[in-house]
Formats: structure tokens, sequence, C-alpha cells
């Protein structure tokens, strides 16, 4: 890859057997990095009354359809991973401290996109955004973080765009 330049990786570089609690060296933002297994498909039922957030209302009580989270989350299996969050700097799109992310690396990188990339060695998950200028930025969704300039010496690689958030209220 040349200097300067935005790469999306054909594959991560790395890979763990599990989204185990042992951390890896990959940067502040990524604690483990897993690959997805296939596994058996386990239908749920989804209920096609909406729940409203804000007031209670009586519930209705059919079932829609099933819904299968592999087939729902997981559009493209070969190319998805999934790596686990550590620290606070995408808090304001809604990813947090523990939380799983499932990185889909056939999506296209482009300004808007929320990016799992190495920047000059380092893993980060950060948002992809563009400039008036036409500056290309790695820019966290907090603001005690600082944005990350991809000026022509810094070497970037995306891995991928997080596709979904899984989060444990345990």
């Amino acid at each position: 890859m040349s200097t300067g330049t935005i790469s999306q990786a054909d594959a991560p570089l790395f890979l763990s057997s599990s989204l185990s609690k042992q951390p890896f060296i990959l940067g502040n933002d990524i604690e483990s990095i897993a690959r997805l297994v296939p596994g058996k498909s386990i239908p749920l039922p989804l209920y096609s009354y909406k729940i409203p957030a804000g007031f209670r209302s009586p519930a209705e009580d059919h079932i829609e359809l099933s819904l299968d989270l592999n087939e729902y989350c997981i559009q493209h299996p070969a190319a998805t991973f999934m790596v686990r969050v550590s620290g606070h700097c995408m808090t304001g799109v809604g990813i947090y401290d523990n939380d799983i992310l499932i990185v889909d690396r056939s999506l296209e990188a482009v300004p808007g996109k929320v990016v799992i990339a190495v920047v000059d060695g380092e893993l980060t998950v950060k948002q992809l955004l563009q400039d008036k200028e036409g500056q290309m930025m790695l820019c966290p969704a907090n603001p005690d973080y600082s944005p990350i300039a991809l000026d022509p010496n810094s070497e970037v690689t995306i891995w991928g765009v997080v596709a979904h958030v899984i989060r444990s209220f345990k």
C-alpha cells in the first residue's frame, strides 16, 4: 500500500478464536477480534406490535414472523467479523465500552460510515468523514477525543464497515 492512501483490507490481519475478556494490543478502541463461526440457525418470534418507548399501551399478542438474528445481522458471512469495543470515543453514535460490533468487509467505506481502520499500525473504530476541502478524517463521536486527519504521511487501511452493534444489559 502506498503512503497517504486509504485502502480497504481483503481480510483482517489478526483474529482470535473468541471474544474473550483477554485484551489484545490493538489500540485504545478495540479490545478483541473474533471470526464469525457458522452455526445453527435459531429463528426467534418477532411480534408485529411495536412497543412504545414513551408510555404504556396494551400489547397485541400475535407473531408476525420468525426472526433469525444470524440472517438479520449477517448478510455476508465470509466477509464478516466481530470486534469488542474498549473505550468511550464512539458514545455519540451509540457505541459503548464492551459492545460487540459486527463488521462487514464487503460494505463500501464511504464518508458517514463507522469503520474499523488501521492507522499507522494501530487498530481503531471511528466515523469516516470528509471536510469541506475534501480532507478525509477518522472522527470520534465524543468531544473528549480528537479526530485523526488522514494526511499524506498517514498509512490507513479500512478493515470494514460497522453493520450492527450488540450490547448486553447484564
